[in-house]
C-alpha cells in the first residue's frame, strides 16, 4: 500500500517505505506470457495477455507492501514458529501457498472485474428492452451504463482513506517518469513540478476499453440476453488489445487527433490521482533508480539533441547551394517576364528617341529648305534688280550713243558689229526677265 511499483522490460522493483521511515527495494524479474508464445508479441494479441501481467505484478507488490505492516506480535509469532521448524520446508511451503493465492487472487479480480463491467450493464439495460426496442438505442443505453458504473466505482473508491494514499503514489508515479522524459534530472525538486498526468496510465486504458467496447457492441447483431451476455464476455480480449494498442501509439506520437483523444483518459487521471508529498516522491525515484538508469538516459538524450543540431547546421549549407541550383532554372522563368519587359522598354525607348530625332531633322530640314527658298527668292530679286538695272543703264548708254552718232557725221555709216552686240543685250535683257 505504501509503495510504487516500476517495470522496465523484464525487470520491475517494488519500494515500500516502512513504517520505521525506512525505504526498501525488491527488485524481480517477470517473464510475460507472450515470451514463451510469438502470437502475442503481434499487435492487437499483445495487448490481450497485458492485462493478465499487469494484474499479476499489481497483486505481487500490493502482497509485497502489506506485508510491512502487519502485527508486530505476528510478526514475533511467526519468528518463533521459524526457529523451531526447518526454514527450508517453510519457505516452499510458503512460496506454494503464494502462488496458490496469487492464482485464486487473479481469477476472483477477473471474474469481479467481468461481473461488474460486462455482464451488470447487460442486465440493466435488459430491463428497459420492453421499452427500448431499437437495437442500437438499447447498446448505446448498455455502454453508457457501462461507463457509468466504472466512473461511480473510482468516485466510490477514491473517498476511501487508504485508496486515496494509494492515489497519491499513483501521482508520484506519473511525476517521476515525467520528470525523466522531459529531460530532467531526478530530485525531490523537479518531480514536484511535473505533471500527473500520463498517455500511458491503466485509468486511461480502462476507459478506452469501456468507450471501445460500445463502438465494437453497436455492430454485433441482436439477439437474446444470453447471446448479449457471451459476446460481450468473448470480446474482452479483442477490445483490450484495440485499447492498448491506441494508448501505446499515444503515449509515442504527439498528434493533434490523438491528443484529442487521449483528454477523456486524462480527464478521468484527476479521480486516480492525487498530489504526493515529498517521502512519497522519494520513494518513487527509488524504484525508478533500480529499473532505470536515468542519468545514461539523459546523457544519451542530450547526445542526440547536440547531434541534432550540429546535423541541421551541417544541412544548412548544403540545403542553400542544393536549393540554388534547384532552384536557378525556376529563378530564371521568374525573372524572364521582367528581364523581357525591360528589353522591350528599352527597344522602345531607342524606337522613341529614333522617331524624335528622325522628326526633328525633318523639321530642321523643312526650316532649312524655307530658308533656302527665302535666300533663293531674295537672291532672285536682286539679280531681277540688278539686270533691271543694267538694262536701264544700257538704254540710257544707247541713246547717248545714239544721240552722239546722229551728231557725229561717221555715226551715218552702221557698224554690223555693234548691231550684232546690241540684239545679243536684248536677247539677255529677255532671258532676265524671265
Amino acid at each position: 500500500m505504501e509503495g510504487v511499483m516500476m517495470k522496465n522490460q523484464d525487470t520491475y522493483a517494488i519500494a515500500v517505505r516502512k513504517p520505521n521511515n525506512e525505504i526498501v527495494v525488491e527488485k524481480n524479474t517477470h517473464k510475460n506470457f507472450s515470451d514463451k508464445v510469438k502470437l502475442f508479441k503481434l499487435p492487437i494479441f499483445r495487448g490481450m495477455i497485458v492485462f493478465v501481467d499487469s494484474l499479476v505484478i499489481g497483486l505481487k507488490a500490493l502482497n509485497y507492501s502489506a506485508s510491512f505492516f502487519e502485527d508486530e506480535e505476528e510478526q514475533n509469532k511467526d519468528k518463533k514458529k521459524n526457529k523451531e521448524k526447518d526454514k527450508k520446508k517453510e519457505k516452499k511451503k510458503a512460496e506454494q501457498s503464494n502462488a496458490l493465492m496469487m492464482a485464486a487472487a487473479v481469477i476472483l479480480s477477473i471474474g469481479l472485474s467481468i461481473a461488474l463491467f460486462m455482464v451488470l450493464p447487460v442486465l440493466i439495460s435488459g430491463i428497459f428492452s420492453k421499452l427500448v426496442t431499437n437495437h442500437y438505442a438499447l447498446t448505446l443505453m448498455e455502454g453508457l451504463i457501462r461507463l457509468a458504473i466504472f466512473i461511480g466505482y473510482v468516485l466510490i473508491a477514491s473517498q476511501m482513506s487508504e485508496i486515496k494514499r494509494v492515489f497519491m503514489y499513483h501521482g508520484a508515479e506519473h511525476k517521476t517518469i515525467n520528470c525523466v522524459e522531459n529531460g530532467f534530472e531526478l530530485t525531490v525538486e523537479n518531480v514536484r513540478w511535473q505533471s500527473k498526468q500520463n498517455k500511458r496510465c491503466g485509468t486511461s486504458f480502462m476507459l478506452f476499453v469501456m468507450v471501445i467496447s460500445l463502438i465494437i457492441f453497436l455492430f454485433l447483431p441482436s439477439g437474446n440476453l444470453g447471446w448479449r451476455i457471451l459476446t460481450r464476455v468473448l470480446l474482452i480480449p479483442v477490445i483490450s488489445g484495440i485499447s492498448y494498442e491506441f494508448i501505446r501509439f499515444a503515449g509515442k506520437t504527439d498528434n493533434v487527433v490523438l491528443n484529442f483523444l487521449s483528454k477523456p483518459g486524462l480527464l478521468m487521471q484527476g479521480l486516480t490521482t492525487k498530489e504526493p508529498d515529498d517521502s512519497m516522491i522519494e520513494v518513487a525515484i527509488k524504484s525508478v533508480e533500480a529499473v532505470f538508469d536515468w542519468q545514461a538516459f539523459l546523457e544519451a538524450s542530450e547526445k542526440k539533441t547536440e547531434g541534432k543540431r550540429i546535423g541541421k547546421k551541417a544541412r544548412k549549407p548544403a540545403r542553400k547551394k542544393e536549393a540554388n541550383k534547384a532552384g536557378s532554372a525556376p529563378k530564371d522563368r521568374k525573372t524572364e517576364k521582367p528581364e523581357a519587359a525591360v528589353k522591350a522598354a528599352e527597344v522602345e525607348a531607342e524606337t522613341k528617341a529614333k522617331d524624335e530625332i528622325a522628326a526633328a531633322s525633318l523639321k530642321n530640314s523643312k526650316e532649312d529648305r524655307t530658308k533656302k527658298a527665302a535666300n533663293a527668292g531674295g537672291s532672285k530679286e536682286s539679280t531681277h534688280n540688278k539686270s533691271l538695272n543694267q538694262k536701264q543703264a544700257s538704254q540710257a548708254q544707247t541713246e547717248k550713243e545714239n544721240e552722239a552718232a546722229k551728231t557725229s557725221p561717221s555715226a551715218v555709216v552702221s557698224d554690223p558689229a555693234e548691231e550684232e552686240d546690241d540684239e545679243i543685250l536684248k536677247a539677255l535683257d529677255k532671258y532676265l526677265d524671265v
